[in-house]
């Protein structure tokens, strides 16, 4: 079959790789319909290369239709239609019963340090092949896809994967409620979904900040206030938070959603450190990583400025620094509550899915700008990870 392979940093190509087949009895085979390009993908374009390997399968964004299922499995069959959590999660362990669903203790990567394996994302989390591929093996199916309509286009379903859930549950962890003022750095995919489940759920007064005009004006569009990061003067971290306080009577955001991520404008330096260690050899490069590695943490630290003392910042972007510097004497002084971490997508999924079955209030079926075929898939990682063309999103059709 063929399939989007990792070849080196700043390197994918599309290869014929072995077809996936049935290992365990809770496996399924799904024939791939869509598949997105994440925002999270392009960490592994550059910055997470140390933890990947040469023809690694990526992609964790993606739907189709079950071709074959293992003897274990009742709750799907051959010619459903399911989307299928990026995160691999078993359903039953302590953490799965909990609703820790990227904590799952069957998957967990112990040997790594890190929680549930995730699909094509990197030998921290299980290297398992991933969904930018015309098949795809998933284990734990009797647990994870979700089964959805057989009408209507995929992309009304495809985002329950990962950055609809993951927005929504930014929202949710960031304590908000009708009346509140909810901040969101960054209007990529995740931030847009963010605005658009805050509305959702009651909460009228969003402010947006970034620095590309076409996403600031989709927010405007959507009633949001917005924050072009251009326009502002002095330090980026203190002038955003000067900014949100002047929009909320001086006070701060009582919520603040951080969509952004390690690789977040605005530190030079850092990215010339981050750069640099991504292209050491794999033996050196990923212990360094792991013990000694920096993000870029604008977007945080911006956060976290722009919070109200007794606020609460909900980080939805991927960190993966150990010696991050972070504002501990402002953080403690303001008294700020902060939630973090993969998505549990499969607590947010049933709900979720109930309401795109009748409408689209997030606007998902016009989040994608580009729409191709799998064999474009590496230009469109280049054109995505230099943000040319207006593009913030992009659908492979294998």
């Amino acid at each position: 079959m063929r399939a989007l392979t990792w070849q080196g940093q700043g390197k994918v190509s599309v290869e014929q790789v072995a077809d996936p087949s049935i290992q365990e009895p809770t496996d399924a085979i799904v024939r791939v319909t869509s598949t997105a390009i994440c925002g999270s993908d392009l960490h592994l374009y550059t910055v997470l290369a140390p933890f990947l390997n040469k023809g690694d399968v990526l992609g964790h964004e993606f739907m189709g239709i079950v071709e074959e299922v293992g003897s274990g499995v009742t709750s799907i069959k051959p010619g459903d239609r399911v989307v299928v959590p990026f995160n691999i999660s078993c359903g039953h362990c302590w953490m799965c019963s909990r609703g820790l669903f990227a904590q799952c203790e069957t998957t967990q990567n112990v040997d790594q340090g890190t929680g549930a394996s995730l699909f094509g994302y990197t030998n921290l989390y299980g290297a398992v092949p991933g969904g930018q591929a015309e098949y795809v093996r998933v284990p734990h199916a009797d647990f994870g896809p979700i089964k959805v309509p057989d009408a209507g286009d995929d992309e009304r379903y495809l985002y329950l994967s990962d950055i609809l859930p993951t927005a929504w549950q930014g929202v949710k962890w960031a304590d908000v409620r009708p009346g509140d003022t909810l901040a969101v750095m960054g209007a990529g995919p995740v931030g847009q979904l963010a605005v658009a489940s805050a509305q959702y759920l009651g909460i009228e007064d969003v402010i947006v900040v970034d620095r590309i005009p076409e996403r600031l004006e989709r927010m405007k569009a959507r009633g949001a206030r917005t924050i072009n990061l251009d326009d502002l003067d002095g330090s980026q971290v203190s002038a955003v938070g000067d900014a949100v306080r002047d929009l909320t009577d001086g006070r701060g955001a009582d919520g603040v959603v951080e969509a952004v991520g390690m690789e977040a404008h605005g530190n030079p330096v850092a990215g010339v450190g981050i750069t640099a260690v991504s292209k050491l050899p794999s033996a050196i490069s990923e212990p360094l990583a792991k013990s000694a590695g920096v993000d870029r943490l604008a977007a945080l630290h911006a956060a976290i400025d722009s919070v109200r003392r007794g606020g609460t910042v909900s980080v939805s972007g991927v960190y993966g620094g150990a010696l991050d510097p972070m504002p501990m004497m402002q953080m403690f002084d303001k008294g700020i509550a902060m939630r973090m971490g993969q998505c549990h997508v499969k607590q947010w999924t049933d709900e979720l899915r109930d309401v795109l079955v009748d409408a689209d209030p997030f606007g998902v079926e016009q989040l994608a700008t580009h729409r191709v075929g799998l064999d474009e898939a590496a230009t469109m990682y280049d054109v995505f990870q230099k943000k040319q063309d207006g593009c913030q999103k992009v659908v492979l059709k294998p």
